[in-house]
């Protein structure tokens, strides 16, 4: 990759935090909770997330026993907020199981294996797709991995900077072979996507004149 296309992904990332400022992703008092949030985040919004994570806290089951014997259709009712949530209440019990077998329940192992064997043992779970393992991965186990999504390919596709037709494995390599290896920057720069997508690069009625992004394509780096 060129030196001007990273200076292209590196001043993305200036312009946006110079307008948004620190994000502060991700939300959860524990890694438990930062995993759970990444498989309910799913088609829904954070502030659903936090609903049913604060259902399984005042009932006091944020803990991996007890999550792992609690019965599918009550995990499905306490998470009921998150939206889909039989389907999801699915996924952290196979996700749970998984853990269980592969890093006897404990998490800590899970996020001390090697990026490869951690992201590929998570892959194996039914239901978890390449952005709710990257997400497991970067801000639940601090590993150096870039989380892709669809804003991230609404903001980059608009702007020029990869093909339309870029899919998860492609953007995520621009993006790694873009910027440092450096797990804060990696939160923080894909928090910043998710802002500038919701506030300004809207899947529908853009607001491209106002956009902090706004000529990035041509600009000299």
């Amino acid at each position: 990759m060129g030196k001007e296309k990273k200076d292209t992904f590196r001043l993305v990332y200036d312009r946006l935090y110079a307008h948004f400022g620190p994000q502060g992703w991700w939300p959860g008092e524990t890694a438990l909770e930062m995993v759970i949030g990444a498989v309910l985040t799913q088609n829904t919004n954070w502030v659903n997330v936090e609903k049913a994570i604060s259902n399984l806290k005042q009932a006091g089951l944020l803990t991996f026993p007890l999550l792992r014997t609690l019965s599918l259709e009550s995990l499905a009712e306490y998470i009921r907020p998150s939206g889909y949530y039989n389907i999801k209440a699915r996924r952290l019990k196979n996700l749970l199981q998984m853990i269980e077998e592969r890093y006897q329940g404990e998490l800590e192992l899970l996020f001390a294996d090697s990026l490869e064997n951690s992201r590929t043992n998570l892959l194996t779970v039914k239901g978890i797709g390449p952005e709710t393992a990257d997400s497991i991965l970067l801000y639940g186990a601090g590993q150096p991995v870039f989380v892709i999504d669809t804003y991230t390919h609404r903001v980059f596709s608009r702007h020029q900077l990869v093909p339309e037709e870029s899919d998860y494995h492609s953007l995520q390599e621009e993006f790694l072979g873009s910027l440092p290896e450096d797990v804060s920057l990696f939160s923080e720069y894909h928090a910043l996507i998710v802002a500038v997508a919701k506030e300004f690069c809207k899947k529908k009625k853009p607001r491209c004149k106002e956009c902090p992004l706004q000529g990035v394509e041509e600009a000299d780096c």
